[in-house]
């Protein structure tokens, strides 16, 4: 959801912005996104789904990160600042990551959708995400309880892998042998 005010801001005004208030914003090329806050089911599948992931990843060259934790989305060939706060992410090159942020691409993003912000996940973050090579984008949506997997595919393209509603194995392409049960994850 973008905030109000429509007018570009910079980055500097924008990090002052973040100062004033307790809310998670995110920033993509000028424009201000007020992230929801989340809801109680949002938290549980979160805490699950970012629990199996750590225990998964414990002694691999992964890590995993739950929101609020910012990832600033960077790439030599494109421009612009683009920065987001998934509900998770899985980073793989440690370089990017600094005290405060990641700057880079995560091989897996994981966002869990809110009533008032499916548009922004589904589409905006969908295509922003493939633009910038994330490997694998998952978007939860705990008012059906589906999962939407999209991989990237030789021509840098989303293909979608999976739709799971309620029940089933769910899988990583990117995180090979990891596999969480949506029931479990929605229960």
């Amino acid at each position: 959801m973008e905030l109000p005010n429509k007018n570009l801001i910079s980055l500097e005004e924008f990090h002052k912005l973040r100062e004033s208030t307790n809310r998670l914003l995110e920033y993509i090329d000028g424009a201000v996104f007020m992230v929801p806050s989340p809801s109680t089911r949002h938290q549980r599948i979160s805490s699950r789904l970012h629990a199996s992931l750590f225990n998964f990843l414990e002694d691999k060259d992964c890590e995993v990160f739950h929101a609020p934790y910012d990832v600033e989305l960077r790439r030599e060939d494109l421009e612009g600042t683009k920065i987001v706060v998934p509900d998770i992410s899985v980073i793989c090159d440690e370089d990017g990551i600094e005290e405060n942020k990641y700057v880079g691409i995560p091989s897996l993003i994981i966002e869990i959708v809110s009533p008032s912000n499916q548009s922004h996940d589904l589409v905006h973050k969908l295509n922003l995400y493939m633009q910038y090579g994330v490997k694998e984008y998952w978007i939860v949506n705990p008012l059906l309880s589906t999962v939407q997997i999209y991989r990237l595919d030789e021509k840098g393209q989303y293909e979608q892998t999976a739709v799971i509603k309620e029940t089933g194995i769910i899988h990583s392409d990117v995180l090979k042998g990891f596999t969480v049960d949506a029931q479990k994850i929605f229960q």
